[in-house]
């Protein structure tokens, strides 16, 4: 995939597939478009090592939907883009019991914008746990649910991926939803998709800061990633505007990071769709307006 760098498993695939040829058979992967909502659905599935390698991910389900339109304001695209997130979680939470405490976990720096997805999803998360346990008689038939902002080392200290460990062990949930900023290696898909996996994510990937993964292996429960890319490097971009790797000095396009110039309205968009879309997810039986009425 030579200089091209990039978080989402469907551009991993079109690079292995641009690298390879168009004949070229990809084995261990499995891929398929569809609609949720009547949204863009790719589906990319890592079955085996060789897919693994291949594309540079661990094994699991990746699922990328588009959300053209949010910016623009598009009739009823919020409503729909929250549904699509919320349908598509529920699908990969299938083995989390249905009532069993779930933490979600904000990760990145709420003072850069291209990395505050995480702390701004956590502030549209509807947190249930205290209630559940204090108040059984009115909110028993809620599922449990823990919400954290990990901020990121250089401003606490402590790694978020400690804090998120440290926090699993004292409240044991069944699950982690984590979201973070990604990494996309085109400009048309920034803030423009959202990335749904099964396999856990490693905090700081999108701004290529690379800390301690948070997953099945680490945390011993399941582990639900969403993010979305913001930046794309601009070695990336330089290559794929171009449609060459064959450039100079691609050492100082590395320290580069391109990012939208309406990137603040853009996050914080996207940040009440992931939100929104995970309370539905883990409280299938409350409404949109239902969320408004709690969260504003």
């Amino acid at each position: 995939m030579g200089i091209r760098r990039t978080d989402l498993a469907l551009e991993a695939r079109e690079l292995w597939q641009e690298s390879a040829g168009a004949a070229a058979r990809l084995s261990g992967v499995e891929a398929r478009e569809g609609l949720r909502d009547g949204l863009p659905v790719t589906t990319v599935r890592i079955l085996d090592q060789a897919g693994e390698k291949a594309l540079g991910k661990p094994q699991g389900c990746y699922v990328t939907l588009t959300v053209e339109g949010l910016a623009g304001r598009e009739e009823d695209i919020f409503n729909r883009s929250i549904q699509a997130v919320a349908g598509e979680l529920f699908e990969l939470m299938k083995e989390v019991p249905p009532h069993a405490l779930v933490l979600v976990a904000g990760l990145g720096n709420r003072s850069i914008t291209p990395d505050a997805v995480g702390p701004k999803v956590h502030e549209h998360t509807l947190v249930t746990r205290h209630l559940v346990e204090q108040v059984p008689e009115h909110f028993g038939t809620l599922r449990p649910v823990a919400s954290l902002a990990a901020e990121v080392l250089g401003s606490t200290g402590v790694e978020s991926g400690e804090v998120v460990r440290a926090v699993c062990e004292t409240i044991r949930p069944a699950c982690v939803i984590a979201v973070d900023a990604l990494a996309s290696r085109s400009v048309e898909r920034l803030c423009r998709t959202i990335q749904l996996a099964d396999t856990g994510i490693t905090p700081g990937s999108g701004v290529g800061n690379h800390r301690l993964g948070l997953n099945r292996e680490t945390l011993g429960i399941p582990v639900m990633a969403i993010g979305v890319p913001t930046v794309v490097d601009g070695a990336t971009l330089a290559a794929d505007l171009l449609g060459t790797e064959d450039l100079p000095d691609l050492d100082r396009g590395r320290r580069l990071l391109v990012t939208p110039k309406d990137i603040d309205s853009q996050v914080a968009d996207l940040a009440k769709v992931i939100g929104y879309g995970i309370n539905l997810a883990l409280q299938p039986g409350m409404t949109v307006e239902e969320l408004e009425l709690l969260l504003s």
